[in-house]
């Protein structure tokens, strides 16, 4: 039985996001309150759109949300996200929600509000970039084209199987790689053998849809 995945919210994200799971044979939906968005996702074959606000119970009842495995919330506003997110996993039992936030600060929030994975892309680039021995692995992996790349960011329980590992102990895909560890308030760029502790968040960079692969590598999940 195919996957049911939920897209609210997002632009060019979505279209990526949705095309690249499709391609996969996950059941999509997205939800767009933006009229012109919705007709360019609608281009896409068989994708759902539903042209409404995410953060209205109403509209996720419309897209199906009950039925969804995961829920991801694309919008451009943490809070908005965070409610999308909440809705789906206490008004409609979604069993994993993903919510995208724009400002790290928020992202500790986020979990203890339930969501089960929170991705600020935007300070996991900034933070790769400003490291010269990264510009060249990622000119390698982003591509032209669009969702060739995904960045993921992974948090580390305490029994988790890397727990106490260093980074060239664990057995991760070619085309995966991590790029930094958030560390309590600290941002740390890892080499070979720096030691992966229990509360650390992962910062997961990789092509060709190998992030599933590593995320079970790392979590035992």
């Amino acid at each position: 039985m195919k996957k049911i995945v939920l897209l609210v919210g997002g632009r060019s994200k979505t279209k990526s996001l949705a095309m690249s799971l499709l391609k996969r044979g996950y059941q999509v939906t997205a939800i767009n309150d933006t009229y012109e968005d919705c007709l360019k996702l609608a281009e896409i074959d068989k994708l759902t759109v539903i042209n409404g606000d995410g953060t209205k119970p109403f509209v996720l009842e419309d897209a199906s949300a009950g039925s969804a495995d995961i829920a991801i919330a694309l919008t451009s506003k943490d809070e908005d996200n965070l409610v999308i997110c909440e809705l789906c996993k206490k008004r409609f039992s979604v069993g994993k929600t993903v919510a995208l936030v724009s400002d790290p600060k928020k992202t500790d929030f986020f979990y203890k509000m339930g969501i089960d994975s929170v991705v600020c892309a935007i300070s996991a680039v900034t933070s790769i970039i400003e490291q010269q021995a990264f510009v060249e692995e990622m000119a390698n992996i982003v591509p032209i084209g669009e969702g060739r790349v995904q960045i993921a960011e992974v948090p580390v329980y305490g029994n988790a199987p890397v727990v106490g590992k260093k980074l060239w102990e664990i057995n991760l895909p070619k085309e995966v790689i991590i790029g930094c560890i958030l560390r309590g308030d600290t941002t740390m760029i890892p080499r070979g053998d720096t030691r992966i502790l229990a509360g650390d968040m992962l910062v997961l960079i990789s092509g060709n849809g190998q992030e599933i692969a590593a995320i079970k590598e790392l979590t035992g999940r």
